[in-house]
């Protein structure tokens, strides 16, 4: 395992290089996750569709359990047990503005992943640099378990687990366990643990933080530098059976798909289940004894258990949903934690928005109201009451505090851009899909998809790593 030491080793010193000015040095957190995981047991496996532009280039790496699609290059990184998506990425000859100026790509778009390690993570979407709007670039960095890498660039960064880079671009930042931030260019940025930042430039700016009992009660790092909390718990007690899924690449669903929807032969599924028209069920999502709608969209890493998804709901990468019922087009956002019981339901309004990193764990009942946002932590319906609004008073709000939220800026211009993403998103994923060849997206085009593996060397002074595989259809 010489070459794989070595490779450890550096990547570990281009982070630490790029983060020594913010203090930061991540041997520790990367040895201690190593001892923890066997980077020789799983194979990777790349996705082949006609729908999506080829191009895979591994090169002195390891990618253990880690599925790829669209145009990826990864170089010189361990990429453990993650999914790095690149369905969305822009095409050559896209016209895009940056700012006020319109420019033409030269090329297609590609994912560019060098210098880093990842952990469970979820890469997915297309550059938003301006920069480099042909590469969706990460360089020098470290993302653990369940963290978001959306839309991101990244040169030089840590970001915890459970945490979520949207559609910025980072240079130098350190992201704490479980925050969420959509700001923008940021450099030399430490974002808190459990902070919830979302900023639009001379628009509006949303900020939440978490009381730290609460955060350590769901995502901490224990006294063996382990990973622990409830976020943890849930997992554990069901990423084991996933195991069978893995063994062959022979599928046969458990339950009916409509021949406009989609069931990643990577899911899983248990109990009683339905596919509602134009779903799409993403690999590593979780189905148990559920009804998914018309159009609803299971991401990545998302987990539904025993709820009722009325049409049209989003629930987006590492949402996990549990005993609730929900109305229509509501969204779900990233790493969100609803969990209900038999005897303590939640039930979500139609048309409401659950924010990104929103804690909702009943102790009693809950019901919220039809077209309402919520964020933070909510266990009652007193908390309820101090974490959410309707979306139409919302939408008048210039600068406001509730509990440990503030809002300055254009309330009704960030509804607006949520319930414009929210569209965005549902359309991407083939929900509005109606026959016509326009409105086919991701539900429908991934129905072709084929799956091709790779294993590492076995044995040796290359045990392992990865060969080096270039895969090219032009």
């Amino acid at each position: 395992m010489q070459r794989l030491n070595k490779l450890i080793a550096h990547i570990t010193s281009r982070v630490n290089a790029n983060l020594r000015p913010m203090g930061l040095d991540v041997s520790q957190v990367v040895e201690t996750t190593l001892e923890n995981i066997n980077l020789i047991r799983y194979y990777a496996y790349y996705a082949l569709s006609i729908d999506h532009p080829i191009y895979f280039n591994f090169q002195e790496s390891n990618l253990g359990g880690s599925y790829f699609l669209g145009k990826c290059v990864v170089d010189r990184s361990i990429i453990h047990q993650s999914d790095v998506r690149g369905d969305e990425l822009k095409g050559k000859g896209t016209k895009i503005m940056i700012g006020d100026v319109e420019t033409e790509l030269y090329r297609d778009e590609i994912i560019r992943i060098v210098n880093c390690f990842m952990i469970k993570t979820l890469v997915h979407n297309h550059s938003r640099n301006p920069e480099t709007p042909e590469q969706f670039r990460i360089l020098n960095a470290v993302a653990m378990h369940y963290s978001n890498i959306h839309g991101t660039t990244l040169e030089g960064a840590y970001i915890g687990p459970f945490a979520t880079a949207d559609l910025s671009v980072m240079h130098n930042c350190i992201l704490g366990n479980f925050c969420y931030v959509q700001a923008g260019d940021l450099s030399r940025v430490y974002i808190d643990p459990g902070r919830i930042w979302i900023r639009k430039e001379h628009t509006y700016e949303f900020n939440y933080r978490y009381p730290q009992a609460i955060l350590e009660k769901y995502v901490s790092w224990d006294q063996n530098g382990e990973l622990s909390g409830l976020f943890v718990d849930f997992l554990k007690g069901r990423r084991s059976e996933f195991l069978p899924v893995y063994d062959s690449l022979a599928f046969d669903s458990p339950v009916p798909v409509p021949e406009n929807a989609f069931l990643s032969r990577y899911s899983l599924v248990k109990g009683e289940c339905s596919l509602g028209d134009n779903t799409l069920v993403a690999q590593r999502a979780c189905i148990e004894n559920s009804v998914l709608g018309k159009g609803c969209n299971a991401q990545e890493n998302s987990y539904i258990v025993d709820s009722m998804l009325s049409d049209l709901v989003i629930v987006a990468h590492g949402g996990k949903v549990g005993h609730t019922n929900i109305g229509e087009k509501v969204f779900i956002g990233f790493n969100s934690f609803l969990q209900g019981t038999e005897e303590n339901k939640i039930t979500i309004g139609t048309g409401s928005i659950i924010m990104p990193h929103t804690i909702i764990h009943a102790k009693e009942p809950i019901t919220i109201p039809d077209e309402t946002i919520v964020w933070g932590y909510v266990a009652t319906e007193d908390d309820l009451k101090r974490h959410s609004m309707a979306l139409q008073d919302f939408a008048m709000q210039k600068n406001m505090n509730m509990d440990r939220m503030t809002f300055i800026g254009d309330g009704a211009a960030f509804v607006k851009d949520f319930q414009k993403r929210i569209e965005h998103i549902l359309v991407d994923n083939g929900a509005r899909f109606n026959g016509e060849k326009e409105t086919r997206g991701h539900a429908q085009r991934t129905r072709s998809v084929s799956y091709n593996l790779v294993q590492p060397y076995l044995g040796g002074e290359k045990e392992g790593m990865f060969p080096t595989i270039i895969v090219d259809d032009s």
